[in-house]
């Protein structure tokens, strides 16, 4: 397959601009004084399953296991919800990330979640992709390029919440990074797909 085209993918819970805004507002101050660069607010996203580069041929095969994930979301589920609460710097990749609560305010982790996560890096793996198989930590990057840890890393929280995750597509371009949703998937009814 070697001079085959490739696309970098990942599947994510992508927010809207109101989402976006509410996290680039409560993390504003401390990724201005972390030394890092700000992640552009249209690339914030939460990724579920990284893939890597993917040859474009298989295509069908990500959005059939999307799908898949889809309808594999129980029937009775309430949207998928995520309170993005503490703000961390990892050392060895310079970068600001805002963590996932681990548990919502009645104590019980966020519903299925990790659960997604795996279902989607499984289902990759099994059919015989690439993803990334570090054990999933829900967050959002906020910064990069950070040599070193700010000062003050309190947050007010933040909710996202989600009926759809997406496959995703990362070009370099010579500004930076651009992420684009090549396909959604609805939770609440499996039989849609948005494109």
């Amino acid at each position: 397959m070697s001079g085959a085209p490739t696309r970098r993918l990942f599947f994510a819970l992508w927010p809207d601009a109101e989402q976006r805004a509410a996290l680039l507002h409560a993390t504003a101050r401390i990724v201005r004084h972390c030394g890092g660069r700000p992640v552009p607010e249209t690339n914030l996203h939460l990724t579920l399953a990284f893939l890597g580069s993917v040859p474009e041929s298989r295509l069908q095969e990500l959005s059939a296991i999307g799908r898949q994930a889809a309808a594999a979301w129980p029937a009775d589920a309430a949207l998928l919800s995520v309170s993005l609460a503490a703000l961390e710097h990892w050392a060895k990749a310079q970068v600001l990330a805002v963590l996932a609560r681990k548990d919502e305010p009645n104590g019980t982790p966020a519903p299925g979640l990790a659960d997604l996560a795996r279902i989607l890096t499984t289902e990759t793996a099994a059919a015989g992709f690439s993803p990334d198989l570090k054990p999933f930590r829900a967050h959002v990057t906020v910064a990069r390029k950070v040599a070193r840890a700010p000062r003050a890393i309190g947050m007010r929280e933040v909710l996202w919440s989600f009926d759809a995750f997406a496959l995703v597509e990362s070009r370099t371009l010579a500004e930076g990074p651009v992420y684009s949703v090549v396909e959604s998937y609805l939770l609440d009814d499996a039989q849609r797909v948005r494109t």
